[in-house]
């Protein structure tokens, strides 16, 4: 049972956009099978910001320049991964811890305390040496009725194309997020939204010829309202083909309902009483390549499930009174691989508009990169990238242009 880093750490770790890897270690003892990989990244970021608002016809202009030495996309990950057969199923269990080398600390060696003391935000918790507990699941299943999942993992809706994001190997945009977050964003906000690590009941089907399809029960999200009685629902469905253009394409869902959308009292009293709040994401995507290229086309559409600006699902999916924010979103992303150097660029952009930013607000996140990704060896990846990103709101006249440049190296093992 002993996989490839592909197979395990670069899948179970999101980093599916790799290619080559070494092998986790494995122990095996009578039928069980216990597999470790992981990875660990570091990058140097260098991030300019242009700011321009219009107050009372009056234009103002604010720069910033600044350097952090911070994760990438990816955290610090360790991946314990179970297998053994019983009875013709196939067992699997996993768990996993995401550190970030990141802290606000501005003493050297010392946890920060930006809870308490002079200069604390009120409430806040030191990011100091902060881990996450991305993956705790099991589950079960073989080849002939498919496969069943309990705990915690990836989300369905969201899924591949933050697997096909060449980014997910270095920086992408949005690099200030490091602290207190483990990670930057990629390019999550430029064209999808991020998938999370959910709690989840989900049944995969068996392999027919490459048509898979996945449908699960999910931890309903507070963002999205007050009550929540019935469970969040996501699936996809893939078709992958092999041959002298292989490739996938790939469609996906996710829904939730609640009592009243977040912000309402939720008693049935008030000025406003309350509203049936459902909140939809709808996905398409395809990729294929052939002679060293490799391309992606990626489109979504939302109402409710939140600002995609953002980029987290069902953040801002109202304005508290079932109003409902509109987004959408495309990405585009070609690579050409030549001897151990990937060469890509990839352009996305996401739209919100209405519910939780106001009627006639809509706000439009828009970025491109430039990366080159070098395999050193089996385990090291050095990588360099260019993020350039703009940021506007109609009625509120702003635009944001942030420019990043950064540069590291990934490590799998």
């Amino acid at each position: 049972m002993k996989k490839s880093l592909l197979a395990q750490s670069v899948a179970l770790a999101c980093l599916a956009a790799a290619t080559g890897g070494a092998e986790a270690v494995s122990f095996t003892q009578n039928d069980v099978t216990l597999d470790i990989n992981g990875t660990i990244n570091g990058f140097y970021v260098n991030r300019e910001s242009e700011t321009k608002t219009t107050t009372g016809g009056i234009q103002s202009t604010t720069k910033t320049q600044n350097s952090a030495l911070t994760n990438g996309l990816l955290p610090g990950w360790i991946n314990f991964v179970v297998t053994t057969k019983q009875a013709d199923q196939d067992i699997k269990a996993h768990f996993s811890f995401a550190p970030g080398i990141n802290d606000s600390s501005s003493v050297v060696g010392l946890p920060s305390t930006v809870g308490t003391g002079a200069g604390a935000v009120p409430g806040a918790t030191s990011p100091y040496s902060q881990i996450d507990v991305r993956n705790v699941y099991f589950q079960f299943g073989n080849n002939d009725w498919g496969t069943i999942k309990f705990g915690r993992d990836i989300g369905l809706f969201g899924q591949n194309i933050i697997l096909s994001d060449m980014t997910l190997l270095g920086v992408g945009g949005t690099s200030n997020a490091g602290i207190p977050f483990n990670t930057t964003f990629g390019m999550i906000g430029h064209g999808y939204m991020y998938t999370g690590f959910q709690a989840q009941i989900t049944y995969t089907t068996p392999n027919f010829n490459g048509l898979q399809a996945a449908a699960g029960i999910f931890q309903p999200s507070s963002f999205a309202g007050d009550q929540t009685k019935t469970p969040g629902f996501q699936a996809k469905v893939d078709y992958d083909w092999k041959g002298a253009l292989p490739g996938k394409v790939w469609g996906g869902l996710v829904s939730q309902s609640t009592s009243c959308s977040k912000g309402s009292t939720c008693d049935g009293t008030g000025a406003n009483p309350d509203k049936t709040f459902t909140a939809n994401g709808y996905e398409i995507g395809a990729k294929a390549g052939a002679n060293g290229f490799d391309g992606v086309l990626y489109a979504f559409t939302a109402k409710g499930l939140g600002l995609s600006t953002v980029g987290a699902q069902f953040f801002g999916g109202s304005d508290g009174l079932g109003n409902k924010t509109a987004s959408s979103g495309y990405f585009m992303q070609g690579t050409y691989t030549y001897n151990k150097t990937k060469f890509g660029i990839n352009f996305g952009q996401n739209k919100d508009k209405d519910g939780v930013l106001g009627i006639g607000e809509d706000r439009k996140n828009r970025a491109y990169t430039l990366g080159v990704y070098h395999s050193l060896n089996k385990f090291v990846t050095l990588v360099g990238e260019f993020n350039q990103e703009k940021i506007t709101a109609s009625m509120s006249d702003l635009e944001q242009k942030n420019r990043t440049i950064s540069g590291g190296a990934i490590l799998f093992f």
